[in-house]
């Protein structure tokens, strides 16, 4: 069985990081291309960044130069790291993995089967 557990959230003002991290068991993390998504109240659910098993990364614009996907498959560990955050990056963050590289299509959440359970990250102003 799949797990995946998300930690790392929290309250922060605007301009201050967080890191938040993802801790999957049971799937051949290695191989396993992990996403970031997240999703505000009455807003439907968004990409965030992306992590193939061989480490390319994918980042909507909205957070390019402030938020970085990293892993380390000895850990079974995917982290985001981020930095300069804005009142708009408030919203449940949710880490996801799955088993293929859908390269630019990691971006899709449909692509993903496996799904945490979600972490606050709140920014105010």
């Amino acid at each position: 069985q799949v797990h995946v557990v998300e930690s790392g959230g929290g309250w922060v003002q605007s301009g201050g990081s967080l890191r938040l991290s993802c801790a999957a068991a049971g799937l051949s993390f290695s191989r396993s291309t992990m996403g970031w998504f997240r999703q505000a109240p009455g807003k439907e659910r968004e990409f965030v960044a992306a992590i193939s098993g061989s480490a390319n990364t994918y980042y909507t614009d909205s957070v390019k130069g402030r938020f970085t996907i990293s892993r380390d498959n000895t850990k079974n560990t995917v982290w985001l790291q981020m930095n300069s955050l804005k009142p708009e990056d408030t919203a449940v963050y949710y880490c996801a993995g799955t088993l293929r590289n859908y390269r630019d299509s990691n971006t899709v959440p449909n692509n993903y089967v496996y799904w945490g359970q979600g972490t606050q990250v709140t920014v105010s102003s």
